[in-house]
């Protein structure tokens, strides 16, 4: 028998259990580094230096971080369902929990790529544990220097064809810890099919407009996948 597909589509909130800051809140990232100094082709190209140090520090914290309650529970569902996980996250928190099929819409922090051709999968490449930094002088394939290969602001978003593919063929949609309010992700909705359940796990109110049900779950990551395994494995 088929296995029903489901698909995640996860922000901040998901990852914030497990220590990482995010950038929105009022003690987040964001309140120490102006977002266009940070994430920011501009910003880059102003002062590389400082844009490396901040991804450098950014990826020493996701080394110290383990996967949190929920992203296991993520990973779980795959005993169960086919599962496609769309993240706005750069960490790799769902991979290290044991999910398969990550898509990264923001990029990944333990890749780098080049600063001419941030897109081109022959310069994308990736950073090792033990070698975390990203220094100035160090090359991509195409001779550029090599930048941290995250999505900034202005940039287009690579993978959003692929997110829009996976949304298309959902039989289950469930949103968890982001605000619906960062585009082109939040816009990801759209493509759902009339009818199908979404699941909203978020211990704020998150605005969700679509032809289908939704069902909200005010609570964080864990807590929520905990609560939503009951719900779906009673159907």
């Amino acid at each position: 028998m088929k296995k029903k597909k489901i698909v995640i589509l996860t922000g901040a909130g998901m990852s914030a259990e497990s220590g990482i800051k995010t950038f929105r809140d009022s003690d987040g990232l964001w309140e120490n580094y102006p977002v266009q100094q940070v994430a920011s082709i501009e910003g880059y190209e102003e002062n590389p230096r400082l844009v490396l140090d901040f991804y450098n520090a950014r990826r020493k914290e996701l080394l110290r971080t383990v996967p949190n309650h929920g992203h296991l529970k993520v990973a779980e569902l795959e005993n169960y369902y086919d599962v496609a996980v769309v993240t706005q996250n750069v960490d790799n928190l769902h991979e290290r929990a044991g999910s398969s099929h990550v898509i990264h819409l923001h990029g990944e922090l333990m890749k780098a790529t080049s600063s001419r051709n941030p897109n081109d999968p022959a310069c994308i490449c990736d950073i090792s544990p033990e070698h975390p930094e990203i220094r100035l002088g160090d090359k991509a394939a195409d001779g550029s220097q090599l930048r941290p290969y995250i999505v900034w602001f202005g940039e287009a978003v690579p993978r959003f064809e692929d997110a829009i593919r996976e949304a298309e063929t959902a039989d289950i949609f469930i949103i968890i810890g982001t605000s619906m309010q960062v585009y082109p992700a939040a816009g990801l909705i759209r493509y759902i099919r009339r009818g199908i359940p979404v699941y909203v796990i978020d211990p704020k109110v998150v605005p969700v407009s679509c032809a289908s049900p939704v069902h909200t779950i005010a609570k964080g990551a864990s807590e929520g996948m905990d609560e939503l395994f009951k719900i779906l494995l009673k159907e």
